[in-house]
């Protein structure tokens, strides 16, 4: 059983929602990466999504971008990004991290190169972007026998046949994207999310995480109301953006706004294990 399946294994038996934070390693610089993954665990992050910085990032917002930027400005590489994996588990062996990126410097690297060092950094998971399901067939399986799941996007245009397509590869998790657009953009219709995870749920057996779109406690424990997991990024990144020129202060100001999703999601989940 993968650290991810073990942590919602757990989580659904204490009727508990997971907060999983989105930071872009090496934002706004490397040394910070670490130390802010610790305070996000402390502050109430069940997962851990870890941003690889790259040139194109196709599904990022503005905000993310500019994260993106920022990280390469300080030369962060698939490797560096690896090491702080490493460097996290040193402390933590439970938390479970997935990358979330591109497929650019995977290839680079070779899946079965990049497989190995992620697994030996104490990487559970990946979401590439732009890997389809379609053409993902031997990533899958590398990964697989590595011990890492890949987490697949699913989006509000998803039919059927593409929600079956990416359940046959999928492992750990999906991500539901609960608005059109890039990271960071439009405005979450509740009602329609929910009817899009039950049309989920009945053709894919895994957890269904939310994400884009959230932005604070009050949205947060909206979608805890409905999701197996709250997945917030440019709402942080953001922050992190603002406090780029104090990085010191970005752990406890990071942790302090997801202590407050986190007692609104917990919130919810009381309510939700009265009725």
């Amino acid at each position: 059983m993968s650290r991810i399946v073990a942590r919602f294994t757990d989580l659904a038996a204490r009727g508990r929602t997971a907060l999983i934070p989105f930071v872009t390693a090496g934002d706004p610089d490397l040394a910070t990466t670490v130390p802010l993954m610790h305070a996000m665990v402390a502050a109430g992050a069940d997962l851990i999504e870890l941003g690889v910085p790259f040139s194109d990032p196709m599904a990022d917002g503005p905000v993310i971008q500019r994260a993106s930027e920022r990280a390469l400005a300080h030369h962060t590489r698939l490797r560096d990004v690896l090491d702080r994996v490493g460097q996290f588990r040193a402390r933590d062996a439970a938390t479970p991290v997935i990358l979330m990126g591109y497929l650019n410097p995977v290839e680079s690297m070779g899946y079965a190169g990049f497989a190995e060092a992620a697994s030996a950094a104490g990487v559970d998971g990946v979401l590439l972007v732009d890997a389809p399901p379609e053409e993902s067939g031997e990533l899958v399986e590398i990964l697989r026998q590595a011990g890492i799941d890949l987490v697949y996007l699913l989006a509000p245009t998803s039919d059927e046949d593409r929600i079956r397509k990416i359940g046959a590869v999928a492992s750990g998790f999906v991500y539901y994207v609960a608005v059109k657009g890039v990271t960071g953009a439009g405005h979450l219709d509740l009602e329609d999310v929910n009817a899009r995870l039950l049309a989920i749920r009945r053709l894919i057996p895994l957890p269904v995480g939310v994400g884009f779109g959230i932005k604070d406690a009050e949205t947060a424990g909206q979608v805890a109301g409905m999701a197996d997991a709250v997945i917030v990024g440019s709402a942080i990144v953001g922050r992190i953006e603002a406090l780029t020129m104090k990085p010191e202060h970005i752990p406890g100001a990071i942790g302090d706004f997801l202590a407050g999703l986190r007692a609104a999601i917990d919130a919810t989940d009381r309510v939700r294990g009265l009725k």
